[in-house]
């Protein structure tokens, strides 16, 4: 037998959106220490422009066959890839960086004024890099290192607001989880690894139907933890606990980053993990999923319902306790795809487009409100068509794509694919989960929005409306209004085979 040798063949277009990103970072920490603090909005404007420029260099990849670092024989190449883009690939990076482009506008301001401008560019331009690699990644060492470079300098983004005991603390709750969901992935990727001695999850998918009968039980210990450690990174019931006050204690930018794209990273993770390395154990975590989403979206829409109660009705903490829930129907099409030989995946990619848009959206207005009212209380917003008629119009619309009513055409749809999903699996049962707890969440979407129109009480104050900002909504509002005109752009994914 001719014998298996590693050579790293490197194709450098197909790695260049993370490189760049990773590079860009890099050129921000170093020009930090020479450019002047009256020009470090310099360093905000690079990273902005290093952004949509791995997110250009996306074009020329649209085939989506490529791979690279791939295990090789003599003479002929083997499958087992460590880099791979295709459509899967290419649609979660343009997610990730797209929604790292719209946070990087929210905070212009912010590093202007309260955060330190180097550290805080590079932080997030290093966790976009991380994310931006993760959807590439085709082996486990690879899958694993991406999610870690995507989070911990999430950690720091958390807690960069010095001498905020708030911020201190949610950074803290947020490093602690993150860190134990760490520990439970890497155990459960090692003993995967003892039991089929290979990383490749496409040889992973392979050697698990064919574990010897001594190891069965390290394979199946190893799969059960490697989903309990990405459970964990998208925030699904009962690895919650963190969210809520992680995104009140964080930057508001960060808190939005983190409901889009920190989700996204763990998604994609998940989706690798049981679609291409774990099919043979579809019996495990499919039903284990099922249950997981519908917990998710119950408890989040709960959680959500207790914020309208309470005195202090947090715009943030609502979007929070949502952002949870919307967890619960992302989780829906993957459980779903352990039943059916349909691929159920392209649901997931369609509805998270649709979530990264609207709720970056939201939290771009909830930033613009902000600067008013520091609290951002749901009830700052009575009275914001009074004073912004435009501005209440575009949150409307973020929030009724959210509950999924029209004008939210692309909302209302994307809920509808991930409801037939579940329906062709053959789990009627999840679909009437889903169907009550979306009227569930109808009641406080639509209290927020009326809201908006009720007279307002007194004078709202009014200050200077960055331009940043301002284009942050309008892009978020513009891509809204598009995909809800052409749906078929973003749904297309469901009903074509990604992988």
């Amino acid at each position: 037998m001719t014998p298996t040798t590693l050579v790293q063949s490197v194709d450098w277009l197909a790695i260049a959106p993370p490189t760049l990103t990773a590079v860009v970072a890099l050129v921000v920490l170093v020009a930090d220490l020479f450019v002047p603090a009256r020009h470090k909005q310099l360093l905000g404007w690079t990273a902005i422009g290093g952004l949509a420029a791995s997110m250009a260099l996306l074009i020329p990849l649209r085939a989506g066959d490529r791979s690279t670092f791939c295990l090789t024989t003599e003479p002929a190449a083997t499958a087992a890839c460590s880099y791979t883009v295709d459509r899967f690939t290419l649609v979660i990076q343009f997610l990730v960086l797209g929604g790292a482009l719209l946070t990087a506008l929210l905070s212009l301001a912010d590093t202007r004024e309260k955060l330190p401008a180097g550290e805080y560019w590079f932080l997030l331009l290093s966790s976009a890099a991380g994310a931006a690699l993760l959807p590439a990644s085709r082996d486990l060492a690879t899958l694993v290192v991406a999610l870690e470079v995507a989070s911990l300098p999430a950690f720091a983004l958390v807690g960069l607001r010095r001498g905020d005991r708030r911020s201190s603390e949610a950074a803290l709750k947020f490093f602690l989880s993150s860190v134990t969901a760490t520990a439970v992935t890497l155990l459960g990727v090692s003993f995967v690894y003892g039991a089929t001695g290979t990383l490749h999850l496409t040889e992973v998918a392979q050697r698990l139907d064919d574990v010897p009968a001594q190891l069965q039980t390290v394979a199946q210990a190893g799969v059960a933890l490697t989903l309990v450690g990405f459970a964990f990174k998208t925030a699904a019931v009962p690895f919650h606990f963190w969210v809520p006050d992680t995104y009140v204690g964080a930057p508001l930018p960060v808190a939005g980053y983190l409901s889009v794209v920190g989700k996204a990273v763990g998604f994609t993770g998940l989706i690798l993990v049981t679609v291409v390395a774990f099919p043979s154990y579809a019996d495990v975590w499919g039903p284990a999923l099922a249950v997981l989403a519908a917990l998710t979206m119950t408890i989040g829409n709960v959680g959500a319902l207790r914020q309208v109660s309470t005195r202090a009705w947090s715009a943030i903490r609502l979007l929070a306790w949502s952002s949870v829930a919307q967890a619960g129907y992302l989780l829906v099409p993957i459980a779903a795809a352990a039943y059916s030989s349909d691929d159920q995946i392209g649901a997931t990619v369609a509805y998270a487009l649709m979530y990264a848009v609207v709720n970056l959206g939201a939290f771009a207005v909830a930033a613009l409100v902000a600067r008013t009212h520091p609290e951002n209380r749901i009830a700052d917003y009575r009275g914001l068509y009074a004073a912004s008629p435009l501005l209440a119009l575009t949150m409307g619309f973020f929030l009724l794509n959210l509950a999924g009513l029209p004008p939210g055409i692309i909302g209302l749809f994307a809920k509808v694919t991930v409801f037939s999903a579940a329906v062709d699996a053959g789990l009627g049962w999840l679909a009437v989960v889903m169907g009550v707890n979306v009227v569930i969440g109808l009641y406080y979407y639509l209290r927020w929005t009326a809201l908006l129109f009720r007279a307002p009480v007194g004078e709202r104050a009014h200050a200077r409306v960055p331009a940043a900002i301002t284009l942050a909504i309008a892009l978020a509002a513009v891509v809204g209004v598009v995909l809800s005109g052409y749906p078929q752009f973003a749904l297309r994914f469901a009903a074509t085979t990604l992988f």
